[in-house]
């Protein structure tokens, strides 16, 4: 079992929030300590719990970002920084989208590649690809299938065109071939909608 980014943030929000309440049940029976100090070690322990409790509420709204709108379509929300994001299902393996309206392709990582059976030393990088850090070299590859799954909606598509990247790239690109499959596609305020 491997714990991702939002797990460790979790993990880390509700040890602050154990060590603040474990931290002022100690101060509070301390009686050798001024009165003074200790109640500005109680203020300050208060406001360190409340800055861990609202970040683990950012955390936790970002974990229910996607929400079925239609019979064929979902709506997601945008995280702090404005972005979306998605978990498709690629070749039986959840894989986690950047969804890039700039990219041409669905562009995997080498990791995700991997990870939905294709193997990176296999592939010809004969492409290019323009990206924020330069110029990377791609392959095509055909997925044989992409799944988009919530609630009760389950949109399979089969022999999906995509690129595998040879350079660095942190998360896979959502692009233009894979979001063209949708009928509909707006942003309505922190939004995105895609609809068949």
């Amino acid at each position: 079992m491997t714990i991702d980014g939002d797990q460790i943030a979790m993990l880390v929000y509700l040890g602050i929030w154990g060590t603040v309440l474990i931290s002022y049940f100690l101060i509070a029976r301390t009686q050798g300590i001024g009165q003074s100090l200790r109640q500005l070690i109680l203020w300050g322990l208060i406001i360190v719990g409340v800055a861990a409790g609202y970040g683990l509420w950012q955390d936790l709204s970002q974990q229910n970002r996607i929400t079925v709108v239609s019979e064929g379509g979902v709506a997601l929300r945008a995280d702090r920084n404005g972005h979306f994001h998605i978990t498709l299902g690629v070749n039986g393996t959840p894989v986690d989208f950047l969804v890039d309206t700039g990219a041409s392709d669905l562009v995997l990582t080498r990791e995700d590649a991997m990870r939905a059976g294709i193997d990176p030393a296999s592939l010809n990088f004969l492409g290019q690809a323009m990206t924020a850090n330069g110029m990377v070299r791609t392959a095509r590859v055909t997925l044989d299938e992409v799944a988009l799954r919530a609630g009760d909606l389950d949109i399979r598509d089969r022999d999906v065109t995509a690129s595998v990247t040879e350079g660095e790239l942190h998360i896979s690109l959502l692009g233009m071939t894979y979001l063209r499959r949708f009928a509909r596609i707006s942003i309505e305020g922190d939004r995105l909608v895609l609809e068949r």
